[in-house]
């Protein structure tokens, strides 16, 4: 592959992933901008740890499936994408069996009173919604492997159109059941609608390998031996991305836990774009650049900073000056208490440019130095969060959430050097996007006040 056809591919991916990812935010905040209306905060607070559990059974299995097919030499082969279909389905069936496990231990739990009365983990439909919220993994582990050959190979169009249509059936389904019961189960409804479209159009709207059942030793042992790394991660990797709300489930009440979703809904936003864009684009662009041109590496790291930087900055600066203004031009009252922890939220944003350096790490295959990284945030966040809970109440823990976020950096940092890759002036050169996005924000809440 010529770097001129790599940079092509490069930009219309990315293109592709912003443009899909902006539409569906768009498409999502205006679903929750709708439900927000129709349901109380509660609900948000019990889909949320229902929704914690699914996502960390899907990590605690995780073995890399997708990073196998992106990097691996038979990434293409059909024998090599039929045995990971096999080990996909397998794994969907073992997350849905032992959701219900929990959902089972959950309602034993609470009937006999180990739970606190106060907090969401005593929700009576918590158990109900995470049972049926685990058909979702079954669903998912049919969606096709043509799903992760457009990921290798940069073709990202439909894909994003796919997923697209597959939010929207999902948003439609929550709509149609809460216009006659409001209740959390719209929302299980809409994401069961999601997946099931989802997984479908997986099959018959993509260009790729058609899956049949296949079992091979060979591929199998490649899967395993290079995913051991990133499924250490992944288990890791759930506990600090999830950790904030496992941890306030049990501090707060529901109603303020649903306060903290909604900010953190807003706030990770532009975080959660940019770590799309490094798992679609980034990972894949880099791994060929590792592979066929590795003295490229450190040029082609500090594009994709660059831009990721700027943006980042750029949002923090915005959010932190003019989020309890957005809050409440988004939200009715019932609302407010989201404002001031969207603006502490918002200093989490500094960290992103520092997450590319994790798929840099994957494109030279040194996943154990992503694991080191993540094990150290791991540490820092309960410790963080509840000495600002005892300390100061849930502002206290809400700034040891933020904080927690900067743990990993400075080993980050060492680990670029030692890879010969670490430039300072290229890591400031994007600075002064803060300043201007504190600019917009003060601007807004001017404009908001007049």
């Amino acid at each position: 592959m010529t770097a001129l056809t790599l940079r092509r591919r490069v930009l219309a991916a990315g293109s592709w992933t912003a443009a899909g990812y902006a539409l569906g935010q768009a498409i999502r905040l205006g679903g929750n901008l709708v439900m927000t209306r129709l349901l109380v905060p509660e609900m948000f607070g019990v889909m949320a740890i229902a929704n914690v559990v699914l996502i960390g059974l899907a990590m605690f299995s995780d073995v890399g499936l997708r990073q196998s097919v992106i990097q691996n030499q038979r990434g293409s082969d059909a024998s090599f994408l039929d045995t990971i279909w096999v080990i996909q389905i397998l794994r969907g069936l073992a997350i849905a069996l032992i959701a219900v496990g929990i959902a089972a231990l959950c309602a034993l739990l609470n009937h006999l009173g180990v739970v606190p009365s106060q907090s969401v983990y005593a929700s009576a439909e918590l158990p109900r919604v995470i049972a049926v919220l685990s058909v979702t993994a079954v669903i998912g582990g049919f969606a096709s492997t043509k799903l992760l050959e457009a990921s290798r190979n940069l073709q990202l169009g439909q894909v994003t159109r796919l997923e697209l249509v597959a939010q929207v059936a999902g948003l439609g389904c929550m709509l149609a059941w809460v216009s006659y019961d409001r209740s959390v189960w719209g929302l299980v409804a809409g994401a069961l609608a999601a997946a099931a479209v989802r997984s479908a159009l997986s099959h018959v709207w993509l260009a790729g390998t058609r899956n049949r059942f296949h079992w091979s030793a060979d591929a199998y042992r490649q899967v395993v031996g290079f995913g051991k790394w990133i499924f250490a991660s992944s288990i890791l990797g759930f506990l600090v991305n999830n950790g904030d709300r496992l941890l306030l489930g049990g501090l707060v009440s529901g109603n303020l836990l649903g306060l903290y979703v909604i900010a953190l809904l807003i706030g990770s936003a532009i975080e959660q774009a940019l770590a799309k864009v490094n798992a679609d684009v980034s990972f894949p662009a880099l791994s060929q650049v590792a592979r066929d041109r590795p003295l490229d590496l450190k040029r082609g790291y500090y594009r994709f900073h660059a831009v990721m930087a700027a943006l980042a900055y750029f949002t923090a600066g915005w959010l932190a000056v003019g989020g309890s203004a957005l809050i409440r031009v988004l939200f009715d009252a019932r609302y407010a208490e989201s404002g001031w922890m969207l603006q502490v939220l918002s200093l989490t944003l500094l960290c992103v440019p520092f997450h590319l350096a994790t798929q840099y790490f994957l494109a030279l295959g040194r996943s154990r130095l992503l694991f080191s990284v993540i094990a150290l945030r791991l540490v820092a966040l309960p410790a963080f969060t509840l000495a600002g809970f005892a300390a100061f109440g849930l502002p206290g823990a809400v700034w040891g959430i933020a904080l927690s976020h900067f743990a990993g950096i400075p080993l980050i940092v060492h680990h670029l050097r030692q890879c010969g890759i670490f430039d300072l002036r290229l890591e400031m050169r994007p600075l002064p996007a803060i300043v201007l996005g504190a600019g917009l924000g003060a601007l807004m809440v001017r404009l908001l006040a007049a």
